[in-house]
């Protein structure tokens, strides 16, 4: 026990990575096979490393293939590979970033059925958009009952200021609650001006317009975090058997003699070599790169996916009330903009529009324009754009089909953000389209298929995910912020005297923090503290409830290969600050040095390229010219990613 909990002192001291092995000694040498499941589904006890699961990889070999091989490892994939095996199925994952580095990581944080969805279903007479309202409740629910440590429901307040607009967003939303039926959040109300404020202190009253608030309508969303369900999807499907590997691309399809395709090409980005994985199905789930995997067969692929990016800025948490959101219900141009709390901060966006695949989105100044305008007509308070703290950008894919233009002519915010499920002549499976709420259930539709179309033998077990709890959610309760917090006490006031150096204890915001990441996990982190004797209850950033134990627990429990890994997706810093972020980055390099024994070279040339990437991505750009403020890239909607 000693030995897999006690930290390198070569890593909390900032030593060369040489004293890391000497100290530790090697990392438990589990076997390279799946797991022992535990209950039939989830094994207990540390993952396989992730050199062991690109030895797993190895092992789908022509003549013994994996019966499925999943090329992305966004929220579409990873869940794929979770649905997979726990039906039993030998189950391969591949990501050429890290999980989640895509679109999954870039949401607006709602686990929704869709406010907007609902208006285009009444208005338009569209049985689609109603269904998707319909199964995105239902899906909602199941997301927070199984990852309840990452998600928690949402009060948002809608702004009322003509008296006809009470009654009218009232009934609108009272048909949400409907919709939603016994799996309800909360039911939806009218709240009182005076309350509305006591809420939310910087709604306008009145507004620029001189109309006084005449109240809000509050109704209730899920929140999450998106970057951290997606690392909890793949560790779980990791615990349940799937081989799944970050920083792995499938550079080329292979195929058998009839051209159909039976597996890839995988290069490992972290060591250059190169391998085949072989599988009776490929699943393509790139999202908004879907169409460039079924190009590397077919380069004539017809197009299947719209690209479009949606922008969000960072702000103090001065702009909200705390607990409570605000959805601007129509913008000057009838778009809607949501002002979210999350992690300390106030998030506020999005934007749609077309976009040109990159792997660095970028807010646009336009964008960056467009919602602090927008807020700045429901706010009393001045919207600086000094005041921003981070602002990202995301692609989404939304599906269509490929012998038709986009509706709308080009306007993304028309599609349907539906999933579809294809198959090219070559046998190349795709999923696409799709929301975060619904992951779970485009990856039950997608194993379904495969085995329906007898791609797949029937499984040993039938689809588990809709009850199935992630990993950090089995033993999470709404006392584990106070017992990981009593826990931390512990272990400052029984020091083991074993390293030498700074001492830190965890504080109150940092436990429940650990808890709200980690659910039941955050006790491995204590361990880490408690084997440093305090030193890694240091925090990462001023102002900020992140401790560098993380660091070390990402890179042994969570596959962190890099700096940006950590900075963007295994915490938010990125996100919430990029500006600390940054600071951060050469102390997380030199903490990663040490558990994955990088040189001197190594440790700077990370920390220079997360501070790269943060510019790149994070970066508040400068303001546009005001003809390109008014321009398509600044429109925005309600779909969040």
């Amino acid at each position: 026990m000693f030995r897999s909990a006690a930290i390198p002192l070569a890593a909390v001291l900032g030593a060369g990575a040489g004293s890391h092995f000497l100290l530790q000694g090697p990392l438990p040498l589990a076997a390279a096979s799946a797991p022992a499941p535990e209950d039939g589904l989830l094994a207990r006890g540390p993952l396989p490393t992730r050199a062991q699961q690109i030895a797993r990889l190895r092992t789908g070999t022509r003549d013994n293939p994996f019966d499925v091989l999943i090329i992305g490892g966004g929220a579409t994939g990873a869940g794929c590979a979770l649905d997979a095996a726990t039906r039993g199925f030998r189950t391969a994952l591949v990501e050429r970033g890290d999980f989640g580095c895509g679109t999954s990581s870039k949401s607006t944080k709602l686990v929704h059925g869709g406010v907007r969805y609902l208006e285009k279903a009444v208005f338009n007479l569209d049985s689609a958009q109603l269904k998707l309202v319909y199964e995105a409740l239902q899906e909602r629910s199941d997301l927070l009952a199984n990852a309840p440590h990452l998600s928690r429901p949402l009060p948002i307040l809608m702004p009322c200021y003509k008296w006809w607009e009470v009654p009218f967003y009232w009934a609108g939303l009272k048909m949400y609650d409907l919709v939603a039926g016994m799996r309800n959040l909360g039911w939806s109300s009218y709240v009182t001006p005076s309350e509305s404020l006591r809420q939310l202190p910087t709604l306008a009253d009145p507004n620029p317009s001189g109309r006084s608030l005449k109240g809000t309508i509050r109704y209730y969303d899920g929140q999450f975090d998106d970057a951290r369900l997606n690392v909890a999807l793949a560790c779980t499907a990791a615990a349940a058997g799937a081989a799944v590997a970050n920083h792995a691309e499938a550079a080329a399809l292979l195929k058998d003699s009839h051209g159909h395709v039976v597996g890839a090409r995988v290069t490992d980005k972290e060591t250059g070599r190169a391998f085949e994985v072989h599988a009776r199905v490929v699943v393509n789930a790139t999202g908004p790169w879907a169409d460039q995997l079924r190009q590397l067969s077919d380069p004539g692929a017809k197009k299947s996916v719209t690209a479009s990016a949606g922008a969000h800025v960072t702000l103090p948490d001065y702009y909200g009330g705390g607990g409570v959101g605000m959805i601007v219900p129509k913008t000057k141009d009838g778009r809607v903009v949501f002002m979210l709390p999350w992690e300390g901060r106030i998030i506020a966006g999005t934007t749609d529009a077309p976009i040109e695949l990159t792997d660095t989105p970028a807010a646009s100044g336009a964008e960056v324009d467009f919602i602090l305008d927008a807020l700045s007509d429901f706010l009393s308070i001045k919207v600086r754009r000094s005041d921003v703290l981070s602002c990202w950008s995301g692609i989404r894919p939304l599906a269509s089909d490929p012998t038709q233009s986009p509706a709308g002519g080009g306007e993304t915010q028309n599609i349907v953000r539906e999933h579809v499920i294809f198959t090219d002549a070559d046998g190349l499976v795709t999923v696409t389209g799709g929301k975060w709420t619904t992951y779970r259930r485009m990856a039950e539709d997608v194993v379904d298929a495969l085995v329906n179309g007898g791609r797949l033998p029937t499984p040993q077990r039938p689809c588990a995910t809709q009850t199935l709890r992630l990993l950090g959610a089995r033993g999470y309760s709404s006392k584990t912020a106070a017992e990981v917090a009593q826990r931390g006490a512990d272990i400052a006031a029984s020091p083991l005297g074993m390293a030498p150096g700074p001492r830190h204890s965890v504080t109150p915001d940092q436990a429940r923090r650990l808890a709200s990441a980690y659910g039941d996990r955050a006790f491995d982190v204590l361990e880490l503290v408690k084997w440093s004797d305090g030193a890694l209850a240091a925090p990462l950033a001023p102002g900020l409830p992140v401790i560098e134990a993380e660091v070390v627990h990402a890179v042994r429990q969570e596959y962190a290969a890099s700096v940006e890994d950590f900075l963007m997706r295994r915490t938010r810093l990125a996100f919430l600050d990029a500006a600390a972020a940054e600071a951060a980055a050469p102390r997380v390099a030199e903490l990663m040095a040490g558990e994955l024994g990088w040189g001197t070279r190594r440790r700077r040339a990370e920390a220079a390229a997360a501070v790269r990437a943060l510019r790149q991505q994070f970066a508040i750009p400068p303001p546009a010219e005001k003809e390109g403020a008014a321009g398509g890239e600044s429109k925005g909607t309600a779909a969040a990613a």
